[in-house]
């Protein structure tokens, strides 16, 4: 037991030599094992910087950009963009949110024109982004679920065309929404996606239901 004591008390000295005592004072670099990030090389708000001309730290954003995943409306709130009665979120908002109000949207925007050029871009999107997971078709049944140890539980990603899914109707701006930020083992997409880019693969989606229900696979 005495040798346990023993240990036990070199083993603390040798930690006080080495780190010293907390809120101890003195001249020498201090060790860290663990750097607080505090102590990042890094700007803060609001400080001054040599680094920069005019001597201010904080920076303004770049002309004319706005926040990842989202894009300028074509129609400005100068040029008559209202907001609705009832105090609900402007229509502008569900183009970029899929919202109206606290409410999930139905149909598309009135800033996109629902063409043939629309559809393909969408089909275009779905097949780089989509199809890994949800199959060509939508039918869930992506190349994801044939590989690896998703394989051993019988996975596929829900498919917007598969019959057994049928039943689960979403409106257009919950789908926008879950692309944009993701849902289950779907990551968020809001980043590299742009907001016209999700709506055309919303509408190539629609597309692709409306196929399926002319050919009997979804009621």
């Amino acid at each position: 037991m005495k040798y346990f004591f023993l240990s036990y008390i070199f083993v603390a000295v040798l930690i006080v030599g080495a780190a010293g005592f907390r809120g101890e004072k003195f001249e020498r670099t201090p060790l860290q094992f663990f750097p607080d990030m505090k102590e990042q090389a890094k700007v803060k708000y609001q400080a001054a910087s040599a680094f920069f001309a005019d001597g201010v730290g904080s920076r303004l954003p770049v002309a004319h950009t706005v926040p990842i995943g989202f894009e300028v409306p074509k129609i400005a709130a100068a040029d008559g963009a209202k907001p609705p009665k009832f105090g609900f979120s402007t229509g502008l908002d569900f183009y970029n949110t899929g919202k109206v109000g606290d409410y999930y949207g139905d149909g598309f925007p009135a800033e996109l024109e629902l063409d043939a050029a629309l559809l393909s871009r969408g089909q275009e999107r779905f097949n780089i982004y989509c199809s890994v997971c949800h199959g060509m078709s939508a039918n869930g049944k992506g190349i994801t679920s044939k590989y690896g140890i998703l394989t051993a539980f019988n996975f596929q990603q829900p498919g917007a065309t598969d019959p057994a899914n049928a039943a689960a109707y979403r409106p257009t701006g919950a789908i926008f929404d879950t692309v944009t930020n993701g849902k289950g083992l779907m990551g968020p997409y809001g980043g590299v996606v742009p907001a016209r880019d999700r709506w055309a693969i919303i509408a190539y989606i629609r597309t692709l239901q409306m196929a399926g229900k002319e050919v009997g696979g979804v009621q």
